[in-house]
């Protein structure tokens, strides 16, 4: 192969929220999180780089979705930013705008707002990512 080497997306699953499970609040993750349930609130990646979020065709989150990776099947009802990788699956609903690096889109996957590229120096801080936001440890 010619050209810069493909940068692999983690696939590994740490956490798991089932499909009878609805969560009303604001989760914050590192590794990975598969969501097969209902998320009221906004999912963040808690300063982990290669944090994953997967969502199921049966998994809904109603909130801000920050993290660098993230394989969506499912619907998000708010916006979506990933500052690596953003894979929307045939049947993915996305109901806000989608900030991306790259992205990959099945069709039938469904947008209904705006697709913004980020280039690397507009890339948004992770949650907690003190570093970058310029405070003190």
């Amino acid at each position: 192969m010619l050209g810069k080497a493909k940068k692999r997306k983690p696939n590994r699953v740490d956490s798991l929220i089932g499909q009878q499970s609805h969560v009303l609040g604001d989760i914050r993750f590192g590794g990975g999180l598969h969501i097969d349930g209902t998320i009221k609130g906004n999912v963040s990646a808690d300063g982990d780089e290669r944090a994953t979020l997967t969502v199921s065709d049966r998994g809904t989150i109603e909130g801000e979705v920050r993290v660098p990776y993230i394989i969506l099947n499912g619907l998000v009802k708010g916006d979506v930013y990933a500052n690596e990788h953003v894979e929307l699956a045939a049947s993915a609903r996305v109901e806000g705008n989608v900030y991306y690096a790259l992205i990959e889109m099945a069709m039938g996957a469904e947008v209904n707002g705006k697709l913004v590229r980020i280039t690397d120096d507009q890339r948004p801080p992770l949650a907690l990512d003190h570093h970058a936001q310029g405070e003190p440890d």
